[in-house]
């Protein structure tokens, strides 16, 4: 299969999932108990007042109209009005996308400084101590919950140690940057360390675990292959052959899970965000929630199920250019 057949492929399977996804979201909306006229005008709101908005929304028009019609105004990229705040969709997730991929890129930072050394050393001094320690940091890390972890990381660094911040960052990245840029000065970019510090840590956890564990794997299966016997009994140092050589083929798997890792991160935040009142999507998904408000729940979700989609096509193509056999799958 070739490389332009195999790319068309994957696009139109991202194409039925986002299809699936615009799908489910509105039919939970179809069938959630409530009025959505009463929920954008409030309990107060008089009949004539509510069948007029039915009116103008398209609300009484047959169940499958309404269907098409919120088809067509995704796949143009109308996500309607907010029912609380009577904005544009667009507008309200867009503003909160930068704050949930500075978390997410940071969470994925964490795991990399921390798992693969971690990964390596393990599967370099097997059946000693430290392969024992990563084992159980990797089986803690996977089985600790985020919520949790994260309460107990603010009250331990954040309130008994007074080490991190634990309210809502003051400044973003973006922010932080330019005041570098333009002023020379870094003291908006060390605050945003401290208030990312530990949502990364509490986001990155899990990650850091899994990487952990493939890393270790991967090491094991590499050194016991022949070309490694081979450039040993050639007199190579062994750190060479350790770093250059087998952490090498082994990173393959492991850029692949680094991809598909950051989309579920995109997505995965929400519990993170709304512990550290971190100011990403996951936290407007749950305000939007509580509030019932389908047009933001329906354009957050399928926002994060298209930045899924699209980071699951780009890794796709690259792990089909570093291993083309994977074409055949």
């Amino acid at each position: 299969m070739t490389m332009g057949k195999f790319l068309v492929r994957r696009i139109l399977q991202g194409i039925f999932v986002i299809w699936g996804v615009i799908t489910v979201m509105f039919g939970l909306r179809a069938v959630s108990p409530g009025d959505p006229a009463t929920l954008m005008l409030g309990e107060g709101a008089t009949q004539e007042l509510i069948e007029r908005v039915r009116e103008q929304e398209g609300l009484n028009e047959p169940i499958y109209i309404q269907y098409f019609e919120y088809l067509q105004g995704m796949v143009v990229g109308d996500f309607g009005y907010s029912w609380r705040s009577n904005r544009e969709v667009e507008a309200m997730v867009i503003e909160r996308v930068p704050a949930t991929i500075e978390l997410a890129v940071a969470a994925t930072i964490v795991a990399i400084v921390i798992a693969i050394p971690l990964g390596v050393i393990s599967a370099t001094r097997r059946n000693e101590p430290a392969d024992y320690g990563a084992t159980l940091f990797s089986l803690l890390g996977i089985s600790t919950p985020n919520f949790w972890l994260g309460l107990m990381l603010i009250l331990v660094l954040g309130v008994w140690a007074g080490l991190f911040p634990t309210g809502r960052r003051p400044v973003g990245f973006g922010q932080a940057m330019m005041t570098l840029v333009q002023y020379g000065s870094v003291y908006d970019l060390l605050v945003w360390l401290q208030y990312i510090t530990l949502p990364a840590l509490t986001l990155g956890t899990y990650f850091t675990a899994l990487i952990t564990r493939l890393t270790r794997s991967g090491m094991v299966d590499e050194l016991g292959k022949e070309y490694v016997m081979a450039s040993r009994a050639k007199g190579l140092p062994a750190v060479l052959v350790r770093y250059k050589h087998v952490l090498r083929n082994t990173m393959i798997p492991i850029i692949t899970v680094l991809g598909l890792q950051l989309g579920t991160l995109l997505g995965g935040a929400v519990i993170t965000e709304t512990v550290f009142n971190w100011p990403g999507l996951g936290l407007r998904l749950v305000d939007a929630l509580g509030a019932r408000d389908w047009p933001l729940m329906q354009g957050i979700i399928v926002f994060i199920a298209i930045a899924f989609v699209t980071i699951n096509i780009v890794v796709d193509a690259l792990y089909n250019y570093l291993n083309p056999q994977v074409r055949e799958g």
